[in-house]
Parts: structure tokens; C-alpha cells; sequence
């Protein structure tokens, strides 16, 4: 059995690559497709979790970083730049740091889930925290990368949406077939958009259904959120940056995006992690929670929901449910009493 090769080189045949483009990977991708027997009793599908917290930096924004990134070196870029709620900034700032180049991240100050922030500073990359949202963050990122020689590596970037339609063939290619629905957390809707684009490449069309915090609810509401506020930070925005691109994969696909509120996101979250043994941050629940929420409406058929990253992105939210931890005697006794046996 040959060993993965990371995305780009799997799938070169389909993404704008040539024999110049210099591949920087860590090996991204081929994470698995599980099923998920308690979401599937309680919903009576078959439901299977794209698990995309199995990817080097821990979230699904390796797939489109790969490419960005080795596009970006391609064109002579000295460095890469990005707005963020966390999984960017990780996951840029990593493949900056394979590629040798900087990397700029400009974020929310005290927004950002601490697992991901630090990961940024970890791979070495300069952090700009201003008093303002996410879309503030990225109108100075655009004014940044349209002025210097610093390329965009925000969804915008269209290499990036390449990248991450990977997933949709990865996701045929596991389970043999198209799902009848395809469930995905819509933030900044990049992920929805490029699902649906590589679905439509393999010319295949699964019915697509988003779903966004109610706090942070844009497309549901048909109009820009000012103060976006939920728990799952990873989809904490206002003003979706793929927004034409997750209504086109709604309308095209007769799918939808509406929303879950942050108890029945954490309702979900909680679930696959006691029951089916998944641990995803809060953002990646919200797939599954409105999955959960609309069951009656599913056609027949697999389901696949996307989880977009680990638990162990947001410390904070797992370690809120967390009971007091008083230690006991080290006695076998004491043991038993305190576990039931």
C-alpha cells in the first residue's frame, strides 16, 4: 500500500497545478468518513461524520491552505496574511511555516478559542488582535494584500475553495456513492461553497443543507449581523464572505441553510463526543445538531455531516463541563465506591 501523499499530489489531476508549482504539504486529507449509530437511530439514516479534525492542524482549512500556500510561493510571495476566527490563522501559520515565508494573522481581540490561537504563535506567525469583528479583521487584511506583496489566504482566495472541494471526492470515493444529503456549519460559508463545487465536478449532486449559530445567523436572516455572538467561534461571522456561493449550493442543490441555537449545538457536541466517541469543537456540532433539528425532513438516503475540527481546538468549552475532581484515598476500595462497582 503506497502512503497518502497529501492533497495536492492525490488529486493533481483536478486542481490548477502544474509541474512548477511547488508543493508545500503536510500530508493533508484522506481523513475518515465514520459512522455514527446514535445519530443514526435517532434520526432513522444512515449518518456518517467527515471527520476533518484528523488533519495536521486539527480543521478542515488544511485542504484549502496546501494550495494557497503553494500557489502563493509559486507567484513570489514573501509572505501570506488572513483574518481569522482561530482555524485559519493555525492553519496558515503552519504551512507558512513549512514554506519558510511569514505569516500576518489580524484578528477580533479575545474572540478567538486559546487552542487555535495557540497554534499560530506557535508556527511563528505575527498576530494583529484589533478591537472590532471578524469582517473589520478582514476589510484590513483585503487593504493589506491589495497594497503589499502579501497574498490573501482568507477564502476569498479561490485556490483555497479548490482545496477543500477535495473533500466531496474523498467522501464519494469513502462511501461509494454521493450522500443523499450533505450537512455542513456555514461561517464564512467557504466550506459549503466548495463542497458543492467539487461535488458538481464529479458530477454528482447530493441535496446540501448549512447550518449557522442563531447568534450568527446572516444568511438565515438575509442580512448582515453587526454583533455576531454564539459559542461556537469557529462560525461567529456577520458577513459571510462565500455568502453567494452558499445560497447558489442551497438553491442548486433545493437544500438549505438555516439555523441551530448554541443549546442544541452543545446538545450535539456533547452527543458525539459520550456517544459515538467523536470529540469536534462546538462550530463543527452545528452539521449534526441541524441534522438532529430537521430529521424529518431528510430523503432517503446516507447523510454525511461535516465535523470542520477537534475538540481540543476549544479547551475552554470542554473544560466548562467539567465536574469538581476531588481526589479519594489510594485504596482499591475507595476506588470502587467512587466508580460503582
Amino acid at each position: 500500500m503506497s502512503a497518502w501523499k497529501g492533497l495536492i499530489e492525490e488529486f493533481r489531476h483536478r486542481l490548477p497545478v502544474g509541474d512548477e508549482t511547488p508543493v508545500i504539504t503536510l500530508r493533508e486529507g484522506n481523513t475518515p468518513l465514520i459512522p455514527v449509530p446514535e445519530v443514526s437511530r435517532l434520526t432513522s439514516r444512515d449518518v456518517y461524520v467527515k471527520y476533518e479534525g484528523t488533519n495536521p492542524t486539527g480543521s478542515f482549512k488544511d485542504r484549502g491552505m496546501t494550495l494557497a500556500v503553494s500557489k502563493a510561493i509559486e507567484s513570489g510571495a514573501r509572505a501570506v496574511a488572513c483574518a481569522s476566527t482561530g482555524n485559519t490563522s493555525a492553519s496558515a501559520a503552519a504551512y507558512a511555516a513549512r514554506a519558510g515565508i511569514a505569516c500576518f494573522v489580524v484578528l477580533p481581540a479575545g474572540k478567538i478559542a486559546r487552542g487555535k490561537l495557540a497554534q499560530a504563535i506557535a508556527h511563528g506567525a505575527t498576530i494583529v488582535p484589533i478591537d472590532g469583528n471578524f469582517d473589520d479583521a478582514l476589510a484590513v487584511v483585503l487593504e493589506l494584500t491589495s497594497s503589499h506583496d502579501v497574498a490573501l489566504v482568507n477564502s476569498l482566495n479561490p485556490y483555497r475553495i479548490d482545496g477543500q472541494q477535495t473533500a466531496a471526492w474523498e467522501v464519494m470515493d469513502q462511501l461509494g456513492v454521493a450522500p443523499a444529503v450533505h450537512a455542513l456549519p456555514v461561517g464564512n460559508a467557504g466550506n459549503i461553497t466548495a463542497y458543492w463545487k467539487g461535488y458538481r465536478a464529479a458530477e454528482a449532486a447530493p441535496t446540501m443543507w448549512g447550518f449557522q449559530a442563531a447568534g450568527a445567523a446572516p444568511i438565515v436572516l438575509g442580512e448582515v449581523v453587526d454583533d455576531p455572538e454564539t459559542i461556537a467561534t469557529a462560525i461567529r461571522i456577520g458577513n459571510p464572505a462565500s455568502w453567494d456561493g452558499a445560497v447558489a449550493a442551497r438553491d442548486e442543490s433545493h437544500g438549505r441553510i438555516d439555523s441551530v441555537t448554541d443549546e442544541e449545538i452543545l446538545d450535539a457536541y456533547r452527543l458525539l463526543a459520550s456517544r459515538e466517541g467523536v470529540f469536534c469543537e462546538p462550530a463543527s456540532a452545528a452539521s449534526v445538531a441541524g441534522v438532529l433539528k430537521y430529521a424529518s425532513d431528510l430523503p432517503a438516503g446516507p447523510v454525511v455531516c461535516t465535523l470542520t475540527g477537534h475538540g481540543l481546538k476549544d479547551p475552554d468549552t470542554a473544560s466548562a463541563d467539567f465536574p469538581d475532581l476531588d481526589p479519594v484515598p489510594a485504596r482499591l476500595d475507595d476506588v470502587l465506591a467512587l466508580v460503582g462497582l
